[in-house]
């Protein structure tokens, strides 16, 4: 019984000598994990947003990225084309970069698997921008999203 109970207490000890670390759950306010829709896109000149293109006639256009995965689908009622792709994708603070796996046929036609896309990121709570920009840095057009989920 001494024994059992010089055990018991051994393990106690050691239970709680034990650095617990709660695991870090990534939150939604820095991370791109989740659904997005696309609100409007920017033109852009030297720097400056020149035009702005918002959704007409019951356009949508929604992301979802998931465990370093993206999907994304447009439907536009004047488009009888499909629009879809998936694929992977990666982002720093200020970059997002994305590789399609495949895509619907329309998508395919004009884009190939190997390409990457890279764009500038600006990431905020409950929105984001992806910026392309040119040979030379500038940004010259933007997809600009709010989280809907």
């Amino acid at each position: 019984m001494k024994k059992l109970l010089g055990l018991c207490f051994l393990m106690l000890i050691l239970i709680s000598s034990t650095k617990l670390t709660p695991s870090k759950l990534q939150t939604k306010a820095n991370s791109l994990e989740g659904t997005w829709e696309l609100m409007n896109r920017f033109n852009w000149d030297d720097g400056n947003v020149t035009d702005t293109i918002y959704n007409t006639n019951g356009y949508r256009q929604i992301k979802i990225y998931s465990k370093g995965k993206v999907m994304w689908t447009r439907h536009s009622p004047d488009d009888p084309n499909e629009w879809f792709g998936y694929g992977s994708y990666s982002n720093t603070e200020n970059s997002l970069k994305e590789q399609l796996e495949y895509a619907s046929k329309t998508m395919m036609a004009i884009q190939d698997t190997v390409q990457v896309f890279k764009f500038k990121l600006e990431l905020h709570e409950d929105s984001y921008s992806q910026i392309s920009l040119d040979k030379n840095g500038n940004p010259y057009f933007s997809e600009n999203y709010r989280r809907i989920d």
